[in-house]
């Protein structure tokens, strides 16, 4: 984890994350004219909040802190990036038409990031370290994500994405939507595990 090679391909990730939160920020900044407001949007999304998140943990992988070079913290980035790409596409796809920052941000956090993250993992990340009870791990981003996104809905009555909207479509298909995301979420944890034992058990054999 700590090859010059990783440190380059963490900085390339950490750099794209930055660009898209940034070009994001500058779109919504400029319909809004102000910093306050334009932070308060953008911290409502689930995607700049994983832009962030992986601007962390790969720009601290670049950076040499050892810390954040632990494959947990590298596989909770990866399946938070997957989520991020696969709920865009299979349920916001096309409800926008987007310009400028909005695109740039667009491509960049939801096609570019969920294709570096996992290849990252691929082929740096030592494998064999994953274990069940990161499940815990993994599912606590996107569940305290989940309650700080109602919360502000109570508050503010502003949902930022349809299917969590509880003033539009009610708790009973939010509660549905919620549930088939975290378990979709699960499924590919549990399968990040598996085949990260997998490949550790590969590698043992070919020595």
């Amino acid at each position: 984890m700590d090859s010059r090679s990783a440190r380059l391909a963490a900085a390339l990730i950490a750099l794209c994350a930055a660009l898209g939160v940034a070009a994001g920020f500058s779109a919504v900044f400029g319909r809004t004219g102000s910093v306050p407001l334009t932070v308060w949007i953008m911290v409502a999304y689930f995607t700049n909040l994983t832009g962030l998140v992986v601007l962390a943990v790969f720009g601290g992988i670049a950076l040499g802190a050892p810390a954040l070079a632990q494959p947990r913290f590298v596989a909770t980035a990866l399946l938070a990036t997957l989520l991020v790409g696969l709920v865009q596409r299979l349920l916001l796809y096309g409800l926008r038409t987007l310009r400028g920052g909005d695109l740039v941000g667009d491509i960049l956090l939801h096609q570019v990031l969920p294709v570096l993250v996992p290849l990252y993992w691929l082929a740096f990340v030592p494998k064999g370290r994953l274990a069940p009870r990161d499940l815990a791990l993994f599912a606590s981003y996107p569940l305290i994500y989940l309650g700080y996104t109602l919360l502000r809905g109570a508050y503010d009555a502003r949902y930022p994405y349809p299917f969590l909207d509880v003033g539009k479509i009610g708790w009973g298909p939010v509660a549905a939507y919620a549930g088939a995301i975290a378990a979709a979420f699960l499924a590919v944890g549990w399968a990040l595990v598996l085949l990260d034992r997998r490949l550790a058990r590969r590698k043992a054999a070919l020595g």
